[in-house]
């Protein structure tokens, strides 16, 4: 099983937590002092954290918003001189998503055993190449392998600005380190999943603004010098971190990676090609294999990747769950984004940006809600709280039509993402306080997964059902356009009718999805044990002795 642990030196204190907190998580009882984190309390040390929450946030924000920045390009995407179809599109947005959430576990083991500094500037490096690739991209397919490049990139971000944000902070005199007290890592936790909801917000304001230009390749090309900025400031602020030496499992790795890709495309392709049909089956019949593949290899293998048996611990179950499923609702709506608000409400690229920042806003404030809540009434009402708001939020949208203003658009999206917020914390600490010290580190690495997972699940679900839904809709002289951009553009179509057939569509699939969370979401509070620290009576299952 992979451990980000940094083993300490001879002769050093057992430091088990292998993200570099106190292994009792600052509890009393076990003598951690909740009262105070440990990145506060010299000047040297909050210097040092304020450096390094800059940088790590900056790798955040391109890996995270480059996601939403793209959702509001679609419109000119879909326009462009490239031509896509509709399923190429959502492969556009998803193949990132997808090769992302794939290899994110690979890429945190890879992580422990080469360094996560190295790894980390490696994979913005990465990043960004492929963000140059997309950029000069001559046809729809490079475009997309451009992503996929991207999306290695990503991987490889993501784990390891966690885990350094959690590694053992410097002294005030500089010569030693000391490790996080529970308190400290919560609050850096907290902040690190407040970074990734921010993101994907801010994506559309920072997308907008390049998108502005009127061509989706200035995008990218912004990407670059913006990617080369990150890898400086890191290069500075960030810690080197001793490397944990172990085996490394390339047939756990290539077996989760293929499955989920395959589930994938079976999502994506099946409104195209038909649910039942042989490409459709195929894969949704590969994806189980290859699962079950990765499962039966996990459970036999001496140092698996990732051992599905963690999954026995209700927690994780609880926590992996409703990360999933906050990240398929914010991301649905982020995939109808862009396009409800230029096609049907008429505003331009940068406009639609701008007027998404009141979820910004929702995220910034909703995680200290969430906290007060969890403090006051245990996790379950704190996880609960945004569950419901979440789907309150996807139910305001799913009345969309046409005639929709934008107070009662914006209503719908801020409750999206203020449930996000409420959840998404408290889920985060969950996953990775729930297993024992020894497999911190997978907790963590699976939280990474299930957010991008639940991503690449929310825009593929949305772009499948609203494409659906859209060529059920048009009317019989539209032909097959497979997109807004191309049905507005085909002669003797009304314009009304096609803003009605999107919005009918859009409306149908959240509210698809708004079911779907409010069914799942029961299981999550079923699993999620009570409580009101993250940590707490969740050392079960593997390793875990209990």
């Amino acid at each position: 099983m992979p451990q980000p642990a940094d083993p300490p030196p001879p002769g050093a204190p057992d430091r088990a937590d292998p993200l570099g907190g106190d292994p009792h998580g600052g509890d009393p009882s076990h003598g951690g002092d909740p009262s105070h984190g440990g990145d506060r309390s010299h000047g040297g040390d909050r210097s040092h954290g304020g450096a390094l929450l800059v940088a790590m946030g900056l790798c955040v924000a391109l890996v995270v918003g480059m996601v939403s920045a793209l959702n509001l390009g679609i419109p000119l995407l879909s326009a462009s001189d490239l031509h896509p179809s509709a399923e190429a599109v959502v492969w556009v947005v998803d193949g990132y998503v997808a090769v992302f959430a794939c290899l994110l576990i690979p890429a945190g083991a890879l992580a422990d055993r080469l360094g996560r500094k190295g790894t980390l500037l490696a994979g913005m490096s990465v990043f960004g190449l492929g963000a140059a690739s997309c950029a000069l991209a001559p046809t729809t397919g490079v475009l997309i392998a451009g992503r996929m490049l991207s999306g290695v990139g990503a991987a490889a971000v993501l784990p390891s600005t966690l885990a350094l944000l959690l590694a053992p902070v410097p002294t005030a005199a500089g010569t030693s380190t000391r490790s996080l007290t529970g308190h400290g890592r919560s609050r850096r936790i907290a902040a690190w999943s407040s970074m990734t909801g921010l993101a994907a917000v801010l994506g559309n304001v920072g997308g907008g603004a390049a998108l502005q230009t009127g061509s989706w390749r200035v995008l990218f090309a912004a990407a670059v010098p913006l990617t080369a900025a990150a890898v400086a400031v890191t290069a500075l602020a960030a810690p080197r971190v001793p490397r944990h030496a172990g085996r490394p499992d390339p047939v756990g790795a290539a077996l989760l990676t293929a499955g989920v890709l395959a589930l994938l495309f079976a999502v994506i392709a099946a409104p195209r090609y038909g649910w039942l049909t042989a490409p459709v089956v195929a894969a949704a019949a590969l994806a189980v294999l290859l699962l079950a593949g990765w499962v039966r290899h996990g459970c036999r293998a001496r140092s698996p990747l990732l051992d599905p048996r963690i999954l026995a611990a209700p927690a994780v179950r609880a926590g992996a769950l409703g990360m999933a499923l906050t990240f398929v609702g914010m991301f649905a709506v982020m995939y109808l984004n862009g396009q409800f608000l230029q096609y049907v409400r008429g505003f331009s690229v940068l406009g639609s940006g701008l007027r998404l920042l009141p979820m910004a806003a929702a995220l910034y404030l909703a995680p200290r809600a969430g906290v007060a809540i969890t403090r006051r009434y245990g996790r379950r009402a704190g996880v609960g709280a945004g569950l419901l708001v979440l789907v309150a939020g996807l139910a305001v949208l799913g009345n969309l039509d046409a005639h929709t203003g934008y107070p009662g658009y914006v209503l719908g999206v801020v409750l999206v993402a203020a449930g996000c917020g409420l959840a998404g914390p408290v889920l985060s600490e969950v996953m990775v306080t729930a297993l024992p010290a020894s497999a911190a580190g997978t907790g963590s690495g699976l939280q990474s997964l299930t957010r991008e997972l639940g991503s690449a699940v929310g825009v593929a679900v949305a772009g499948s059902l609203i494409t659906a839904g859209f060529d059920a809709r048009l009317p019989p002289a539209a032909g097959d356009p497979s997109t807004v951009a191309a049905a507005l553009a085909a002669t003797g179509v009304d314009r009304a009718a096609v803003l009605d057939a999107f919005t009918g569509a859009a409306g149908a699939a959240l509210r698809t999805v708004a079911v779907a969370i409010a069914v799942l979401g029961v299981l999550v509070m079923w699993w999620l044990p009570g409580g009101r620290r993250a940590g707490q009576n969740a050392h079960t299952g593997p390793d875990g002795g209990g």
